[in-house]
């Protein structure tokens, strides 16, 4: 971990208490992702609940209420319940830190605008009996597969019958030149190593050509749902990886594979899919998403017919397992069943990997991959379990309320401690994110009271302020005298950013400290976007204004000492630009500043003083 120098710290300690917090502020705090809690249900910027669960037990008493206005999936309900019972790994990293923690019950109030994240909150926090789940789990899947399982028949290349485990799917390229089409995996793919090209050279013409906005081959189909043509990319199976017995092998797709899927483009739709219009907003390209409008052409015929009646059966099952089971099959669904799951070629590597979606986004590559539904959701139940374990039958107390934060129905002073982690401007539209799970739940969550920038649905920069101010003074109307808020933030957009700021200092709160939480797991646009930032400021607030001050920060100076501490440290990350961003970023804050740059300017002085 990484201290601040000196100079940085520069911060005033206004808490009353004895109690000292500032370690937990004054270096990078690590977040991990391993257990089966955060491993349950991929949703995007999540936190690890058992780090939420040292702020809380850090920041608060046992009995002490707990809120969280912008829940997500349900992480800081999860570290609520850990505070109660903590894992040995808790209890040692709270000792080797010296964090000042009382273990103990608390309760939580979470709410949460998402029907998606409300209900995979309520799932986790007040799951079935494991073993009972776990029952009727298998016994779903081994009857779906009985019935379905035909679908993933192969012949191995030795001509033995194998199970499919997955199957690459390809677009077809136009060539500029001459008009041949020729299939992205033919042209752009190879194996033994593994690579992915964005060039290939024509096999009719010679000519050599940029895959980069050159015309995709479409085709037209009747769809039988919406009872319409419909042009879209043609997609046509490649490449197939599977097994026989305990072999794994690869092959290239062959007459009877492609026989399989036009068999299966004569079996029918169950009545179970659901029949909507995507409401298409940020997220929408012309390109990949040419045709897509409703939420079964996201999917292979052969994967939507499984999932649907897999979905079908778990809706007939009993009440006490039902929400349960769908749990499982959601937590699958988006990542790994639809054309958004991939292939990538990694460095080094012999073969392509297969990977899930990009989170935070509705991206389909040219190489979509199809993977076998049953294998998937059957290593899928072993990790779940496990986390309907962790909190099964926990002395807890977590109220889940799928509402807007910007009006709780809770009293004046009536919560001692928030940690929560607010919507970070326009990084992420989680009503368009979730749809595809959240159609098949049969409710959506209303993009109207969502606290975000939006081109697509005419949110400004101002309306997203507006908004989260409201949602901070009523933070700050329940917040008792003395109660503490943990904030954690990230944009690589300084109006971004003054738009928080103005939302606390609006209502009241100031900044008693501020570091950096390193989430292992960011959103597509944190990671690859030109101006991402690495590393989450992280700042904890109370009741009483600061002085907010115009003076100006001299850049240039503070670019050079932060770079120097950098150096000083000897660690990689520290002199990423990235986190040389996220501290100027906690600098600006402790020092109750206006944010002055951009991360893209920001980035812009580094990349000057290292010509220089």
């Amino acid at each position: 971990m990484y201290h601040h120098a000196q100079w940085l710290l520069n911060m005033n300690n206004l808490r009353s208490d004895s109690i000292d917090l500032s370690s937990m502020y004054e270096e990078t705090f690590s977040a991990g992702r391993g257990s089966p809690l955060f491993s349950a249900f991929p949703y995007p910027t999540k936190i690890d609940p058992e780090t939420i669960a040292l702020f809380i037990a850090a920041h608060s008493n046992p009995g002490d209420v707990i809120f969280d206005g912008f829940a997500g999936s349900g992480s800081t309900g999860l570290a609520t319940i850990l505070c109660a019972s903590p894992t040995s790994q808790m209890i040692n990293e709270a000792a080797q830190l010296k964090l000042p923690v009382q273990w103990g019950a608390r309760r939580a109030i979470l709410y949460e605008l998402s029907v998606l994240g409300a209900f995979i909150a309520q799932n986790l926090c007040y799951p079935p009996n494991p073993v009972k789940f776990q029952f009727a789990a298998q016994k779903l899947l081994s009857e779906i597969e009985n019935k379905l399982g035909w679908m993933y028949r192969t012949n191995d290349p030795d001509g033995k019958s194998g199970r499919i485990r997955h199957v690459v799917w390809t677009e077809y390229l136009i060539c500029p030149n001459c008009s041949e089409p020729t299939s992205f995996w033919d042209c752009c793919v190879r194996r033994e190593p593994a690579s992915i090209t964005s060039h290939f050279r024509c096999p009719k013409c010679g000519e050599n050509v940029n895959t980069s906005g050159i015309d995709r081959l479409t085709e037209t189909k009747f769809d039988e749902l919406v009872k319409e043509e419909r042009r879209m990319r043609l997609r046509r199976p490649a490449w197939l990886y599977g097994q026989t017995g305990k072999k794994l092998w690869a092959k290239r797709c062959d007459e009877r594979d492609l026989d399989l899927v036009k068999r299966i483009d004569d079996f029918s739709i169950p009545s179970t899919v659901p029949i909507v219009q995507i409401p298409w907003g940020d997220l929408y390209r012309s390109g990949y998403h040419q045709g897509i409008s409703h939420l079964h052409h996201f999917y292979t015929r052969r994967n939507l017919i499984i999932f649907a009646t897999l979905w079908e059966k778990a809706n007939e099952s009993p009440s006490n397992i039902r929400d349960a089971l769908k749990f499982w099959l959601l937590s699958y669904n988006a990542s790994h069943t639809t054309l958004m799951t991939r292939v990538v070629a990694k460095s080094g590597q012999k073969d392509l990997v297969v990977t899930s979606s990009q989170p935070g986004v509705l991206y389909i590559s040219s190489l979509p991959v199809e993977k076998n539904l049953f294998c998937g959701l059957e290593r899928k139940l072993g990790t779940i379990v496990k986390a309907f374990d962790t909190t099964h039958n926990g002395h807890n107390s977590v109220s889940i309320v799928n509402a807007s934060c910007m009006k709780v129905d809770l009293p004046d002073s009536s919560v001692d401690y928030v940690f929560t982690d607010p919507p970070f401007g326009g990084n992420i539209p989680y009503s368009e994110v979730n749809f595809i799970n959240e159609a098949w739940l049969g409710r959506t969550t209303p993009i109207s009271d969502e606290i975000t920038i939006s081109p697509a649905h005419g949110k400004t920069a101002g309306d997203y302020g507006n908004m989260l101010t409201q949602a901070f003074k009523e933070l700050s109307r329940l917040l008792k005298s003395d109660g503490r808020v943990t904030v954690v933030f990230h944009s690589s957009s300084a109006d971004v950013w003054n738009a928080l700021v103005k939302a606390y200092e609006y209502s009241g709160l100031s900044v008693v400290y501020s570091s950096i939480l390193n989430k292992t797991q960011g959103s597509f646009k944190q990671v690859t976007a030109r101006g991402s930032v690495r590393g989450d400021p992280i700042m904890l607030l109370r009741k009483g204004n600061r002085t907010w001050t115009s003076s100006i920060i001299d850049v240039d100076s503070l670019v050079d000492q932060l770079i120097q501490v950098a150096k000083e440290s000897n660690l990689d990350e520290e002199n990423s630009p990235q986190r040389l961003y996220s501290r100027f970023i906690t600098y600006c804050l402790r020092n109750n500043q206006e944010i002055p740059i951009d991360a893209d300017t920001f980035y812009g002085l580094l990349e000057n003083r290292s010509r220089s």
